[in-house]
């Protein structure tokens, strides 16, 4: 008697925790399934991160045509009522000023502003450049996970089946008399726990789509899908070439390598502004009884202060700036070493299951399965071999994802495509 009453709790609990209905129902659009490449070109057109670097990037732009602009001249000039007092004529006339005045800059000073503005402009493209690298990095990262967010799903729905399937077999050899009714309620068990991972399956997947309906800015929609596979290349992967010429042309080491050049060129436009700039001046003047033109020179005196404090602050600068390019190419070279082995790790795993892992696994699913239909095996049996194949089969489609997201971050490290 107790048997049924836990027997009926649990079958009304596992109806309880049907599964989410799949159905499309009239008049409600089917998700679209996107490609890798056209998510790519979504978050190219559409992620806000490229667009504040083109803004830095037109910001520099705009500095360079500053550091190239000429010093304005200045003109000045002064009129007002004038009159011969002593002795007195009477003669009044319009008195007069006129001066003209154009700075001549120091041309040393001139480019060392200019080839710092231009290295201004190579660093901003570099940095451009790098962030649309890690953009195409952090989109496939983020629509592998959405994959095997997919994957899961189905593993856990194929579970909910193979279950429930394993739940009718034991119905009927209870009702057969070939088994006991607990043996209905360890089944019955299995079933619900099957459907929980259903629904941690489900949640997984609405935040992996989020994930990667971020990095597009919105654009994929709220009902959407991926198609596609995991990346696995054709042959091993040889980085020591490519880490080399990484840790020369990466854009990342480009951006740094330009500021280190800019903070360069800084400090010498710094050392070079201790000498004055030139001013030619030129002057007409109307007065009472005197018209004059005059030319002249105005040459300040650095006595007293000779920029000292500018030049201490583009010092430190410089040296900040070779500190950052030497951070930068030992966090770049850490990188491609961590990602190189998580590769070749994944890969090694990966011919592991394939190699006979997820065969044997389903093999011995296959046997429990006929031998518990001829009594020869017991429940446990049957759904210890199910977890085992269900595990085998998520652990392998997880070790596709790794090697796929060690693929691409490897390519960011690198700064190639693999």
């Amino acid at each position: 008697m107790i048997c049924r009453v836990l027997f009926s709790i649990v079958m009304f609990g596992a109806a309880g925790l049907g599964l989410p209905d799949q159905t499309t129902w009239a008049g409600e659009t089917s998700p679209t399934a996107y490609a890798l490449p056209d998510i790519l070109a979504l978050a190219m057109r559409h992620n806000p991160t490229l667009a504040g670097v083109e803004g830095f990037v037109k910001q520099s732009q705009g500095q360079q045509i500053a550091a190239g602009a000429y010093p304005n001249p200045s003109i000045t000039g002064i009129a007002g009522r004038g009159a011969i007092r002593d002795p007195s004529t009477g003669t009044h006339v319009t008195e007069r000023t006129f001066t003209v005045e154009q700075p001549l800059e120091w041309t040393a000073k001139r480019q060392a502003r200019q080839e710092a503005a231009d290295a201004g402009v190579a660093g901003a493209n570099a940095a451009l450049e790098d962030a649309r690298l890690s953009l195409l990095a952090d989109v496939k990262i983020a629509f592998y996970h959405l994959l095997f967010g997919q994957r899961d799903v189905e593993l856990a729905t194929q579970n909910v089946a193979n279950v429930e399937e394993v739940l009718r077999t034991v119905q009927a050899r209870v009702a057969a008399g070939e088994a006991t009714s607990f043996d209905t309620l360890k089944a019955g068990v299995e079933v619900q726990k099957a459907k929980k991972e259903v629904a941690r399956a489900h949640n997984a997947l609405l935040v992996a789509k989020a994930r990667l309906n971020t990095l597009t800015a919105g654009s994929l929609g709220k009902n959407f899908s991926v198609r596609g596979d995991f990346h696995r290349p054709k042959q091993g992967i040889e980085t020591d070439g490519l880490a080399t010429q990484a840790l020369e042309q990466h854009p990342a080491i480009r951006r740094v390598s330009k500021l280190q050049e800019q903070a360069d060129h800084t400090l010498r436009f710094e050392r070079e502004a201790r000498v004055p700039n030139v001013s030619v001046i030129g002057s007409y003047h109307r007065e009472a009884g005197d018209e004059s033109v005059t030319a002249g020179l105005a040459l300040p005196l650095p006595l007293w202060y000779r920029r000292q404090g500018e030049i201490q602050s583009a010092l430190g600068a410089k040296h900040r700036a070779d500190a950052e390019r030497v951070r930068a190419q030992q966090e770049l070279e850490q990188a491609i070493t961590q990602h190189t082995q998580e590769v070749r790790t994944a890969q090694e795993q990966l011919s592991l299951f394939e190699s006979g892992l997820l065969k044997q696994a389903e093999q011995t699913l296959t046997v429990a399965r006929t031998s518990f239909r001829h009594g020869a095996a017991s429940l446990l049996d049957v759904l210890d071999a199910q977890r085992v194949f269900r595990q085998t089969q998520l652990e392998y489609a997880q070790v596709r994802a790794d090697l796929s997201i060690a693929l691409a971050r490897l390519e960011r490290a690198l700064g190639t495509s693999l």
